[in-house]
């Protein structure tokens, strides 16, 4: 039989006076009663309680395990109040993976959360590489590109594409690409992880994809690196919209070969397959959400 249930049980027994009283408080048989402190007994090999015709009194043994227990059920239903208490009111530490490109995107939005939930503490780390959300106990991570496993949850903050650019004076040494063939010739730094490895994919006003094989001075897990190349004049970058979309409206990069974009990839909040999400991830997920949508039309 359930454990807690026999605890529970006894316990009314004790307080009550008797099987039928306790029978009558947990509106079960005197029959299913009996059978519960019997377990009890039959798994402590001892006698809880002394059994006469008019009521029943504790052992010795009873006693003591009557108080224990009592202090058991008080401490669990403690912890039922505690859990229930953090599925409205938000607390303890969220723990927080993002990549570095999109931090600067991220702050904000921490800190208005920490303005709203201040018993939540946020436990922030940069990664490149898709953390193990599980084995590293990650309750959210935020990813430019897709996660590769499929047991973990997405939710499409916002879309992104990628865009062509250089510096200016990239072009005082180099002649500019006229088609996608050009760019086989030209120094084009690439990001580690870009899904489509070194060959460059992008799609036209129809939606057809084509690509073009590259090479260059520079393969890199920093985003930010690869700017700063192409800020130099040193190379061609296939670069996030959001990482350089200042640098194109100050004229510091031009955008070469309009005509091709790049694949759409999303921002997305990745988080493990729970039934029950803690409400500190889920908050945090809708003022994500929220946020990310002022950023879409300049994001695409």
């Amino acid at each position: 039989m359930d454990r807690l249930t026999s605890l529970a049980v006894f316990g009314k027994v004790v307080e009550c006076g008797g099987f039928t009283a306790a029978a009558r408080r947990l509106n079960m048989s005197v029959t299913m009663v009996a059978t519960h402190v019997q377990s009890l007994e039959e798994r402590l090999g001892v006698r809880l309680l002394n059994r006469t015709t008019r009521k029943v009194s504790l052992t010795e043994t009873g006693k003591y395990y009557y108080d224990r227990s009592a202090q058991i059920l008080s401490d669990l239903e403690e912890a039922d109040r505690a859990a229930s208490a953090l599925t409205t009111i938000p607390r303890g530490t969220l723990k927080l993976s993002s990549t570095a490109a999109i931090v600067r995107f991220l702050l904000p939005i921490m800190d208005e959360f920490m303005k709203l939930y201040p018993s939540v503490t946020l436990d922030l780390s940069i990664s490149e590489r898709m953390v193990d959300m599980v084995e590293d106990g990650y309750d959210l991570a935020i990813r430019t590109v897709p996660s590769a496993d499929n047991s973990l949850i997405s939710r499409k903050l916002t879309p992104w594409r990628h865009i062509l650019v250089c510096s200016p004076s990239y072009f005082e040494q180099h002649k500019p690409p006229t088609t996608l063939a050009d760019l086989a010739v030209h120094n084009c730094t690439r990001y580690t992880y870009y899904p489509y490895g070194d060959e460059w994919t992008f799609e036209n006003g129809s939606g057809e994809r084509s690509g073009v094989k590259v090479s260059g001075s520079m393969v890199t897990n920093s985003a930010e690196t690869l700017r700063y190349l192409a800020l130099n004049g040193q190379a061609i970058s296939l670069a996030p919209s959001f990482l350089v979309s200042d640098d194109l409206a100050e004229g510091r990069l031009v955008s070469l070969l309009p005509e091709y974009r790049g694949v759409e990839f999303a921002i997305t909040a990745v988080y493990p397959n729970r039934s029950h999400l803690p409400t500190k991830v889920r908050l945090f997920i809708d003022l994500l959400a929220l946020r990310f949508a002022e950023h879409r039309k300049w994001m695409t």
